[in-house]
């Protein structure tokens, strides 16, 4: 049975009028009343009527990125290098797609909406990057989302995210686990034995990923996991700063401090100084993704280099049917620890 219009305005509990403003997107609708809408159209799968029925089988020039803040270096450099590879051979009208960047914002309702718009626009491919949200409703969610994209003939690649199974999408995982415990296990080489750790928000899997390396490399070592030395936040250098000081506060006599990426660690050396510890003399520092402000930083630091580039080509060749996917659909990529200036052993 064909779902119309007015099926979607009667599950939402809007008019019709205000279905079509939504999905035409040309007249404002409050926030909650869009988000009941693009629901509603979700799950009754909703297809618009008229010349866009004429597409149900096909796909458009379309390539939707979703990343969570553009204004990060870590998805500034994947969505650059993915728009780079959406062209050429294969493609259609000479080659050339139409990349959008779709800035979620790290809001979990905010990626379901895009995820919805784009299957509605037919999008011949999506590409998801960076971690994602550990919460069973919301990965049953997307889960839920991907699968039709595929099915509709969208291309899905998860770039940076951990595999979403049964879905049809593939997957091009970064190895966060290993490359956090040889950070990790890289300090304990060098004599540490009271590190701190500044963790990404909780509900991130790459956040939680990079602690689970961190606590693997400790428990190798026979080192105990003081919850006190361990402290969650953004990933940005004000949460940094403000964790470092709270660090502190709570451990005077740390030796290193591991941030789990770079703009965190760039919030850690600036705290350190205010503070008057000299780094690595009095405190170790050390980051993770190797964005290129790492090499600058005085001293510079000592990271995780993550293929951010290449996996971001990788998977815009992938997205636009130009490489074939990897063997089972999942490659997993591993970083490369970089030791620089940052880290030394401990004084005494």
């Amino acid at each position: 049975m064909t779902v119309t219009l007015a099926d979607v305005a009667a599950r939402a509990r809007v008019s019709p009028a205000t279905v079509s403003r939504v999905l035409n997107g040309n007249y404002p609708v409050a926030a909650a009343t869009r988000a009941r809408v693009l629901k509603a159209v979700d799950e009754l799968d909703y297809v618009l009527n008229g010349p866009a029925s004429a597409l149900a089988a096909a796909t458009s020039d379309l390539v939707g990125i979703l990343v969570d803040d553009i204004a990060d270096p870590f998805f500034g450099i994947m969505a650059s290098a993915i728009q780079s590879e959406i062209g050429g051979p294969g493609g259609r009208a000479g080659g050339e797609r139409l990349a959008v960047v779709c800035n979620t914002g790290g809001s979990p309702e905010r990626e379901l909406t895009y995820l919805t718009l784009l299957q509605r626009q037919r999008a011949a491919a999506v590409v998801l990057t960076g971690g994602a949200v550990d919460d069973a409703e919301h990965r049953a969610a997307v889960a839920a989302k991907l699968r039709r994209l595929s099915e509709a003939g969208t291309r899905v690649v998860l770039c940076g995210r951990p595999p979403v199974p049964d879905t049809g999408a593939v997957t091009l995982a970064f190895d966060n686990r290993g490359g956090g415990r040889e950070l990790t296990g890289h300090l304990i080489a060098l004599g540490h034995r009271r590190l701190g750790y500044l963790a990404g928000p909780e509900e991130r899997t790459t956040a939680r990923h990079r602690l689970e390396g961190h606590r693997a490399a400790l428990a190798a070592h026979g080192i105990e996991d003081d919850p006190c030395r361990t402290v969650h936040g953004r990933y940005d250098r004000q949460s940094g700063y403000e964790a470092t000081l709270e660090l502190l506060r709570r451990d005077p006599a740390l030796t290193a401090v591991v941030a789990a990426n770079d703009s965190v660690a760039l919030g850690v050396c600036a705290a350190l100084r205010d503070s008057g510890h000299h780094i690595p003399g009095d405190v170790s520092v050390a980051g993770f993704d190797d964005l290129p402000c790492s090499i600058d930083t005085v001293p510079a630091l000592t990271t995780v280099r993550l293929p951010l580039a290449r996996a971001g080509a990788r998977a815009g060749r992938i997205a636009a049917g130009r490489e074939e996917p990897p063997p089972g659909g999942i490659a997993t990529l591993r970083g490369e620890l970089m030791v620089r200036g940052s880290s030394g052993a401990p004084r005494g």
